[in-house]
């Protein structure tokens, strides 16, 4: 069995509070939450990070998240969530299974998002986005 924490919860053999599994995914309660609800959902196949996932696995992740989320939210009575993966080390990726996180989200919680750079160069950035991509 591999050494990933992730991979150990799909095997059972580490507990945890699953709220839905299918043959493809699992969504377990995060067990730091940012707030009550707040939920991974992973792919039962590893890969390290989101860029390095196959893409039919993160297909059947969104649908997951996108069929459990309107339920979170009931559950814990919230109107909004943050949905979001962490993509290397430098983005907070602190647990190399890729995984993304359902956040419920409550006006009152006190939490900001992170604040927008003025004074970059949007035409050049794009240009050189674009050329990388071959169009």
């Amino acid at each position: 069995m591999s050494d990933c924490l992730f991979c150990k919860i799909v095997a059972g053999a580490i507990p945890s509070q699953k709220i839905y599994e299918d043959e493809k995914t699992i969504a377990f309660l995060d067990i730091h939450p940012v707030n009550a609800g707040h939920t991974l959902v992973i792919s039962k196949t590893h890969s390290d990070k989101f860029l390095e996932a196959e893409l039919a696995d993160m297909q059947n992740v969104l649908a997951v998240i996108h069929k459990i989320t309107p339920a979170i939210l009931k559950a814990v009575g919230a109107d909004s969530a943050n949905i979001s993966t962490n993509n290397g080390r430098a983005s907070g990726q602190i647990i190399f299974h890729t995984h993304w996180h359902v956040m419920p989200r409550l006006a009152t919680d006190g939490y900001k998002l992170w604040h927008g750079k003025d004074g970059m160069d949007l035409p050049g950035i794009a240009e050189k986005i674009r050329k990388e991509i071959g169009v």
